[in-house]
């Protein structure tokens, strides 16, 4: 018998021009982009002219504006290019270096510029009122109103100057626990059913915990933790570190807590966080019953946090190549009107946003990402066989949608939206394509693979990414209140809430009290709730799409649009979302329990 035909992963200039996206928008080749390199490193001098003079008329605060747009602007173009071509391959130090130079010219940028916020600040507030009123900076009040906000946390000449040279130590405790985790941490190997030994990385866990054998999938958990358990007090110094720093900031910034601070860049007040855990937590029902109903189809007396990721069924979906993939999200997508789906269609297909297949060096996973008026580039791995392909091209194709309108409707400095909102337009297109879908696929096996997917999708990133915003306000209020955060305080925090969010459910090993040590996120504290407000925002406006309201289509373009031009609150509300209640955060979890019973119904039928 012929040995097995293995397919050979292709080197970038064997990838077919169409597969690839063209970067000719942005620059044509590299001599051009050295051109405008050098253009700006002419323009950053310019600055110092307006250095002491921002507050002397609203045309000489302009005309200083006016520059940090255009050279911001340049700066993007010129990150972007550089960047992108060295995701093609990251062997390639031409790239590379060009790479390098951008961050050097973006740190001589923000040297010259770093004057601006503070005497903006420090322009008396009878002038500044004025300034407001001025025509000449009509076009830039919101970002002056915004800048202004952070008047009462920017301290003195000499105070800031010491915070700034802590930056270099700052965030220590993060880049150990970098090492640690990702460099150190061995997990041994495990030998599977078929008697194969595999190594156990943070890579292939899940894959493990998706094993029909509940014995491999057991072994796997415990194996892995107990590396962690190993580890376990410099973990919780490396993690204690990290908190005690944010109260630090927090304290000379004179905020009234750590979460004040987090929240304030995008001017989103406690009450909303709060209002994300309290809501969560009261309608944790569908979960539990998910939970039952998953134990009741693996014959298993109790569930554990290995047993949650098994398939509930082992039917693959059928093979799906890039070109059948749009298709399907263009169709999905008919909610939000014919501008949206031919624009996109043309990006996805004609005129090269992606690059599509991967090559030898090319960069892993997905991203979508370009610069101010060019095309919002996506990068894809793509693969026929896997589900996630499709379901990660409409969750790109999102960010861009969202880049492309914000971009054509603002000005440069109120083109990038905020992280607050970011995943809305994302996981709103994922919602359609699984509605699609749902419609769609007559199969009574697609219909729990992909009812299956969505309830996961929800426990994930709804439920435990709010438990995960619940653990860092615990312990940010524990240090900010004079307390020890031990080993022991960790591991009993963390498991209370285990117990409170699987609502008793889930039978709790004492390994996975040691979970919250290998959280990323935690190290860049009150992020994750993001997850779960932007999934929620998403679930509420795809139910009206769905229901082919007009208004919410236009109102929902708008959004899209509106770029950084508003706070993320205000948006939202404009689109019908109101965060400062808990009737978006009910609404995804109701739609959670109509998942279940539909599974439920297909399950046990």
């Amino acid at each position: 018998m012929p040995p097995a035909k293995i397919e050979k992963i292709p080197i970038r200039s064997e990838v077919p021009l169409e597969y690839t996206w063209d970067l000719s928008p942005v620059f044509p080749n590299a001599e051009a982009w050295e051109k405008a390199y050098q253009k700006l490193e002419k323009e950053i001098p310019n600055f110092a002219q307006f250095r002491k003079k921002l507050s002397q008329s609203p045309k000489i605060l302009r005309s200083c504006l006016e520059l940090e747009s255009k050279t911001g602007q340049l700066l993007e173009q010129l990150n972007v290019y550089a960047n992108l071509k060295t995701c093609e391959d990251i062997t390639n130090t031409k790239y590379l270096a060009l790479a390098g130079r951008v961050q050097y010219l973006s740190m001589l940028l923000a040297q010259a510029v770093s004057f601006i916020a503070p005497e903006i600040q420090s322009i008396p507030d009878k002038i500044f009122h004025e300034f407001l009123t001025s025509k000449d900076l009509a076009p830039y009040r919101f970002s002056l109103e915004n800048l202004r906000r952070f008047k009462p946390h920017t301290l003195s000449e000499k105070e800031e100057y010491l915070l700034a040279l802590h930056t270099e130590s700052a965030g220590g405790a993060g880049k150990i626990f970098e090492q640690l985790n990702d460099a150190d941490l061995k997990f041994g190997t495990i030998t599977d059913d078929k008697g194969k030994k595999t190594e156990l990385t943070h890579g292939n866990f899940r894959v493990f915990l998706k094993h029909k054998e509940r014995t491999l999938r057991k072994k796997a958990f415990f194996q892995y933790y107990k590396s962690y358990e190993e580890h376990a007090n410099t973990l919780s110094a490396s993690l204690s570190s990290s908190i005690l720093e944010n109260v630090f900031y927090a304290r000379a910034r004179k905020y009234n807590s750590v979460l004040e601070s987090a929240l304030f860049e995008e001017n989103i007040p406690p009450a909303v966080y709060h209002n994300l855990l309290k809501s969560v937590k009261e309608n944790i029902t569908p979960l539990v019953e998910y939970l039952q109903l998953r134990k009741q189809v693996l014959g298993i007396k109790d569930i554990h946090a290995y047993d949650l990721f098994v398939p509930l069924i082992h039917k693959t979906h059928k093979k799906q190549n890039y070109e059948e993939a749009v298709r399907d999200i263009i169709s999905a997508l008919q909610p939000l009107g014919k501008e949206y789906t031919q624009t996109l269609e043309e990006g996805l297909l004609k005129k090269r946003w992606v690059d599509r297949y991967e090559n030898k060096g090319k960069r892993s996973g997905a991203f979508s990402w370009g610069c101010y008026r060019c095309p919002p580039y996506i990068l894809m791995n793509y693969k026929d066989e896997l589900e996630d392909s499709i379901f990660t091209l409409a969750h790109e194709a999102g960010h861009s949608m969202h880049s492309y309108l914000s971009d054509k409707k603002q000005p440069f400095h109120y083109s990038h939206y905020t992280i607050f909102v970011a995943e809305v337009a994302s996981t709103v297109n994922e919602q359609l394509l699984i509605h699609y879908y749902l419609q769609q696929l007559p199969s009574k096996e697609g219909r729990i693979r992909l009812i299956c997917r969505e309830i996961d999708e929800i426990r994930t990133t709804l439920i435990r990414q709010t438990m995960f915003a619940e653990f860092e306000l615990r312990i940010h209020t524990l240090a900010e209140q004079g307390q020890p955060l031990t080993l022991d305080v960790f591991r009993n925090e963390y498991r209370n809430l285990l117990d409170t969010y699987f609502g008793g459910a889930l039978k709790i090993d004492p390994q996975l009290e040691l979970e919250c040590f290998r959280i990323p996120h935690f190290y860049h504290a009150f992020y994750v709730y993001k997850y779960a407000t932007g999934l929620s925002s998403a679930i509420t406006i795809t139910k009206k799409l769905i229901e082919g309201n007009k208004e919410i289509q236009k109102r929902y373009l708008d959004f899209l649009s509106m770029g950084g031009s508003k706070y993320p609150l205000e948006q939202l509300k404009y689109v019908g979302i109101d965060l400062t209640t808990p009737e978006p955060i009910q609404i995804a979890m109701n739609h959670l329990g109509e998942r279940v019973y539909q599974l439920r119904e297909l399950l046990l039928k």
